[in-house]
């Protein structure tokens, strides 16, 4: 089937230009173009055309799960009729696998695996193997370990009617898929014998296989939903794998024999360096995995083996899901990198964190060396793996531009015709009572503003400064922001400043995801000719884009001398806003500020009151558990591991104090 797009608008603006010069230079085998996309002027629909045009099977990759469902959202809806999939990590929660030498603390491996996802993971595998018309929106999960593609396809499963296969036969194949037979709850991933018919639950779709029998063979397949139960009849059925990572006994065999090879090597090692303590770790350790993955086929950790089942040789590359496109697809597909100023360098920066925190478990005989093998890909083999990209950004790194070998197409005009905001640059003399005056101004009209400081401390010093009405003359409603502000407050501070419960927000870092804030009208950058990432070029287009959102957005920088990240930033800022005011006065377009509904808070109020655990019916604790598990969850999301531990620590004596299951 071919790439069909649906959407109730054409291109307009600048987008018509972008989209042929972007199909042209897919089309003509440029490896590497830049789409510099201004925030709101359409860069999805953008790429939609151009997978329509080119009809290439495309992996869009992004930095982080929120935005990689914001953009799975949008294919489907433009692409409804063809396979667009969903893959990202599959772990509500993960507390990876470490030791802490300095503490003599060892954490073990903790994850709730996210049904749903798993099963869209497996879908989008199976699409890569059964169509072309691909569509997979990921985050960087894209570049871990999933198992070899060679051995997934070699166990897709084909079954047609006619065909001569015993039930028995046909079950034990089942049961090497992984699929697990059930007699009672029947869920994904399951099969059940009734009589002269066995029907499957596959791991990767909502729906019922039913196969039936005459004699030793297959006379009939059938399919129903889940849901609605409607029987439709197949003539075959490519049944694909309950999981990723696949093995077959003699497989298996020769990878115990080489891991227990290793062992021996390794524990000769550690004697040497007289860490018996630590060799006899190793060897119980690994002798206990091996016994659970003979007897129950799996043991947790056991990706820290994937090297042997894989038959990989030391140091080399993982397979991972960009290895299920090339093997499917060869060269002719396309990778679109959203983001692409924050999702190279996290793709860059993946390897060697990985690789430092399993070097410490290896040191102190948790793990065999081999475990550094069940790794992300590190920069070169990605890009090795990449025929042709799209970067997509409204400030692309350096490295992008000249990596395209400045095939940059720009997409300047938004089509609500919002221009890039004024910029002013004043003197830090008098600074904070020029700001106060800026800010009173837009208090009176019910609009907000957003203050950058460099320091912790001077945001909190600041945010003192500008409540005290003693030192404004008025009530000015202020918050901060910075790395200490618990991690699931800051979007609710956020959205208050969209109520009107705050006038000002005084933060650090503001180029998080999420701050798209119409209410904004003024962004004002202390100290802006100071020296640092967060006053660097990109950083600073960023940070003025806060107040793109509005028509009488503006930005002021308060510095003693102009940078040059200050100058360039300003300079690109003034040419995308000419080039916006004139395509607005000639085609007659009249700016219009974004009207954005207001969500709802991530955690409710009520999770931050302290419960009187001892007076607490099983009722009262089985809602508060509930409630810790989603703040648990999103502070594993947001990598902040130590608060999920403390909750997930909670959960588990609240759960043993009221006898819970």
């Amino acid at each position: 089937m071919e790439f069909k797009l649906e959407a109730p608008y054409k291109p307009s603006g600048d987008q018509p230009q972008a989209i042929e010069k972007l199909t042209a230079g897919v089309k003509k085998g440029f490896p590497y173009q830049v789409l510099l996309g201004v925030t709101g002027s359409g860069k999805t629909h953008t790429v939609a055309n151009v997978i329509q045009n080119t009809q290439k099977p495309t992996l869009v990759i992004s930095h982080n799960k929120t935005l990689a469902a914001q953009l799975y959202q949008e294919f489907k809806e433009y692409f409804p009729d063809n396979a667009v999939s969903y893959f990202v990590s599959y772990y509500d929660y993960y507390q990876p696998e470490a030791y802490i030498p300095q503490t003599d603390t060892y954490i073990a491996k903790d994850a709730d695996i996210n049904q749903e996802i798993d099963k869209l993971r497996l879908l989008a595998t199976s699409h890569i193997f059964s169509r072309n018309d691909v569509i997979i929106v990921a985050s960087v999960s894209c570049i871990y370990n999933l198992g070899s593609p060679d051995q997934y396809r070699n166990r897709i499963l084909h079954l047609f009617k006619n065909q001569e296969i015993k039930k028995e036969d046909l079950m034990y194949s089942l049961v090497s898929l992984y699929y697990q037979r059930t007699r009672m709850d029947f869920d994904r991933g399951n099969f059940r014998l009734r009589g002269e018919t066995i029907e499957i639950y596959p791991s990767y779709a909502d729906e019922i296989i039913k196969i039936v029998w005459e004699g030793e063979a297959i006379a009939g397949i059938t399919t129903r939903s889940v849901i609605e139960g409607n029987e439709i009849e197949l003539q075959n059925y490519f049944l694909y794998p309950a999981k990723h990572f696949l093995a077959d006994k003699k497989v298996l065999d020769s990878a115990f024999k080489q891991i227990r090879a290793d062992l021996k090597i390794r524990l000769e090692n550690l004697k040497k360096e007289d860490k018996q303590m630590e060799a006899n770790r190793l060897n119980e350790k690994v002798n206990y995995d091996l016994e659970m993955i003979k007897e129950v086929g799996y043991v947790n950790g056991i990706e820290n083996y994937s090297r042997y089942f894989d038959g990989r040789t030391p140091g080399s590359a993982p397979f991972s899901l960009m290895d299920y496109f090339k093997y499917q697809y060869k060269d002719d597909f396309l990778v679109v990198i959203d983001e692409s100023h924050m999702t190279v360098p996290q793709v860059r920066g993946m390897h060697h964190g990985d690789q430092s925190r399993k070097k410490t478990l290896i040191d102190f005989g948790f793990r065999l060396p081999s475990c550094l093998d069940n790794r992300p890909l590190n920069f070169n083999e990605f890009l090795e793996r990449v025929p042709q990209a799209i970067f997509v950004s409204a400030t692309p790194d350096e490295w992008e531009i000249n990596k395209s070998e400045k095939h940059v197409i720009e997409q300047l005009i938004r089509p609500t015709g919002l221009v890039d905001p004024e910029v002013e640059v004043r003197s830090i003399d008098g600074q904070v009572k020029d700001l106060i005056k800026e800010i009173l101004a837009r208090k009176k009209k019910g609009e907000r503003v957003l203050v950058t400081t460099l320091t912790k401390r001077m945001a909190e010093e600041l945010s003192s400064y500008l409540a005290d009405p003693v030192n404004t003359g008025e009530i000015i409603l202020v918050n901060y922001l910075h790395a200490d502000v618990d991690t699931l407050q800051r979007t609710d501070i956020l959205a208050d400043l969209r109520r009107g419960t705050y006038d000002v927000i005084v933060g650090i870092n503001l180029l998080r995801e999420g701050l798209d804030l119409p209410e904004v009208t003024l962004v004002a950058i202390l100290d802006a000719d100071k020296q640092g990432f967060l006053r660097s070029r990109v950083s600073l287009i960023q940070t003025m884009g806060r107040t793109a959102r509005n028509v009488f957005g503006k930005v002021i920088m308060y510095a003693d001398e102009e940078t040059l990240a200050m100058k360039e930033a300003i300079e690109e800022v003034n040419r995308r806003r000419e080039v916006q005011l004139k395509y607005n006065e000639e085609h007659g377009i009249i700016p219009k500020t974004i009207s954005k509904p207001i969500r709802n808070p991530l955690v409710e109020k009520e999770l931050e009151e302290e419960f009187d655990e001892l007076g607490m019916t099983p009722g009262e604790a089985k809602k508060y558990i509930k409630k810790l598990g989603i703040q648990m969850r999103e502070y594993a999301r947001l990598f902040e591991f130590e608060k999920a531990a403390k909750l997930r620590d909670k959960i588990i004596k609240l759960k043993k104090d009221f006898n819970l299951s």
